[in-house]
């Protein structure tokens, strides 16, 4: 159904803290053609499932209890681009830390999703971000 909305399907993690919208996210992504590589929760556990799954597209919670999403990509950038697009409730702080990034605004609908993935696939590899730790 969704299927015709995207490109192609793509592998893509997900980290989020919050069971219920990473649930939700992941139903979403399922329903659109994609594969879920995997689902973590915390900073260090996105930095090793990037490694192990090297997932095509990475969505990630900006704040998570255990450390933060934007120092996550910000080490897993080190080792080479992964498109990826950062969910939120506070842009702002996302755009001032990380600017130009893709940001998907909580709550979002279904064809926010599917714009930010679109765009995320393609924008270049993006100059540094600063971490915040």
């Amino acid at each position: 159904m969704w299927r015709s909305w995207t490109v192609t399907s793509l592998r893509i993690l997900i980290v989020e803290d919050d069971a219920v919208i990473a649930m939700s996210l992941g139903d979403l992504l399922i329903g659109m053609g994609h594969k879920v590589c995997a689902t973590v929760e915390s900073e260090a556990d996105a930095v090793a499932a990037a490694v192990r799954h090297k997932p095509d597209l990475m969505i990630v919670d900006a704040n998570l209890y255990e450390g933060n999403g934007i120092s996550a990509i910000a080490k897993i950038l080190l080792d080479g681009f992964v498109p990826h697009i950062f969910m939120t409730g506070d842009p702002y702080l996302v755009q001032a830390l990380a600017p130009g990034a893709i940001i998907l605004q909580k709550p979002f609908k279904l064809h926010d999703l599917v714009s930010a993935i679109e765009r995320s696939l393609q924008l270049p590899a993006p100059p540094r971000m600063q971490t915040h730790e």
